[in-house]
């Protein structure tokens, strides 16, 4: 009985052992599964970092351009500019992990998508502007950036989609509540903007 107890025992003591690894491994799975997609909507995002910088770089170009052609146009000119600078000063320093930080951006680029728009709808008046060499490279450039920013934009939404499911999933969501893991928010342009988008190529 007492081989009997003790082999009981040794097999108890290996499964008890086996269940934590077991238990070990899922944990150490799920966290590492963690990091890596949020390090990855990070990633994503420091892409879009780079062409929204481009495109806020080309704007004051585009508009010293025009304004050798849209001299009545100041107040609009000006409101291209500061709209650029609200959307560039929304950039400086933000964090894709801050909700707040992220709801600002996204809203300081549908203003300044929305003044871009104005602001090409109004250039239509302005035949000189479409035969300007300098004005046709910096608005294909810039109708370029969109489409970088676009791009970016998408891999960065499925990045975030895939860190968000995996927050919310079991047994991952126990391991995103213990160790701070927050949802990260959609980079989403209002359906607004994208209606009052004009196509930048002249």
């Amino acid at each position: 009985f007492g081989t009997l107890a003790l082999n009981s025992v040794s097999v108890a003591l290996i499964v008890l052992v086996l269940l934590i690894l077991v238990v070990i491994f899922v944990l150490v799975g799920g966290y590492n599964g963690l990091v890596r997609l949020r390090n990855r909507y990070r990633n994503a995002f420091a892409q879009i970092d780079v062409q929204l910088k481009r495109r806020h770089d080309l704007i004051p170009n585009l508009v010293e351009t025009a304004k050798g052609f849209m001299k009545h146009e100041r107040e609009t000119l000006e409101a291209v500019i500061q709209a650029r600078n609200a959307a560039q000063g929304a950039l400086e320093g933000l964090s894709p992990d801050n909700a707040g930080q992220m709801e600002n951006l996204m809203a300081a680029e549908a203003g300044l998508g929305s003044m871009l728009g104005k602001f090409f709808a109004l250039s239509e008046a302005y035949p000189d502007i479409k035969s300007n060499q300098n004005m046709m490279q910096l608005s294909e450039e810039l109708t370029s950036t969109e489409n970088k920013v676009s791009f970016a934009r998408q891999a960065y939404n499925d990045a975030v989609t895939s860190y968000n499911t995996k927050c919310e999933t079991i047994p991952t969501n126990i391991l995103a509540g213990m160790f701070n893991f927050q949802q990260a928010v959609l980079f989403e342009v209002s359906d607004e903007t994208e209606r009052e988008r004009v196509d930048v190529k002249f």
